[in-house]
């Protein structure tokens, strides 16, 4: 349990706790956004829209963020929210189908304004009707229009390129593959 968890109002001078083992290298939380490599996620919303996806180094595992990974990546996902009910409990529909990414749903956060809400269990789904496997903590408040953050694995493959490590597919000609999800294909870097 953290202070921010105990006392919500602290987020407005304290930013959430983030566990460093899962995010990008060079990642740097303020009360509002998320930085990956100097990179804020929200300016990256602001300016390609979203779903957007945003890669760095990974970290090597046990190592609180301090030792980057030389093989791997980690991949941070950048989702709105389209619709926020709290009929038979909280539900948040998002714009990107993350399936495909197998992201961190424990590290989800919030972008762009400093929530006081406490914290419920929320079912996160996307348009296209996938769902995170069980319902998250995420403030109360959340409503439409909110962006949300989320870390994802991605691997390395033979030619240095980092692909997310689920729901890559080889296209049928040979070439590179691209990233597939359910709201739109878009190739990787």
């Amino acid at each position: 349990m953290t202070l921010t968890r105990i006392l919500p109002t602290l987020r407005r001078s304290i930013p959430d706790p983030i566990s460093m083992d899962r995010w990008p290298e060079a990642t740097s939380v303020t009360t509002t956004d998320v930085a990956v490599g100097g990179v804020s996620l929200l300016r990256l919303a602001e300016l390609c829209g979203t779903p957007a996806v945003h890669l760095g180094r990974a970290v090597e595992p046990g190592t609180g963020g301090r030792v980057p990974s030389t093989t791997m990546h980690t991949g941070v996902a950048v989702v709105r929210v389209l619709e926020a009910s709290t009929r038979g409990g909280r539900k948040v529909v998002i714009d990107g189908d993350l399936s495909a990414l197998d992201p961190v749903w424990a590290e989800a956060r919030l972008l762009g304004r400093a929530s006081v809400a406490r914290a419920v269990p929320t079912t996160l789904s996307a348009a296209s009707g996938c769902s995170a496997p069980a319902p998250i903590a995420l403030p109360g408040d959340l409503e439409a229009g909110d962006l949300l953050a989320l870390p994802y694995a991605a691997v390395t493959d033979d030619a240095g390129v980092a692909r997310p490590a689920s729901g890559w597919h080889a296209s049928d000609d040979g070439s590179t593959g691209a990233w597939v999800t359910a709201a739109r294909a878009r190739p990787l870097p």
